[in-house]
């Protein structure tokens, strides 16, 4: 699966939804239960490897960036 701006997708995932024309709005897609189910449980799974980037570092960033700084996301 790719990734793209810190978040994994597939191809599914990009899907058709938001080209049909009566599609103006992602909230105007019907959610999916079991599809959330399995991109949370992907991310805990992530998470518990230690893939995660610890608050401190994601909170310090913020910090900056309020501030005016032009500064890289932190890494793990």
């Amino acid at each position: 699966m790719p990734m793209y701006g810190g978040v994994w997708y597939s191809a599914a995932d990009k899907g058709d939804e938001m080209t049909k024309p009566d599609v103006k709005s992602i909230f105007d897609i019907a959610p999916d239960a079991a599809r959330e189910a399995q991109l949370d449980a992907l991310a805990e799974a992530e998470i518990d490897a230690g893939k995660g980037i610890p608050n401190d570092k994601v909170r310090a960033w913020l910090l900056r960036l309020a501030k005016g700084e032009k500064v890289p996301p932190p890494t793990a």
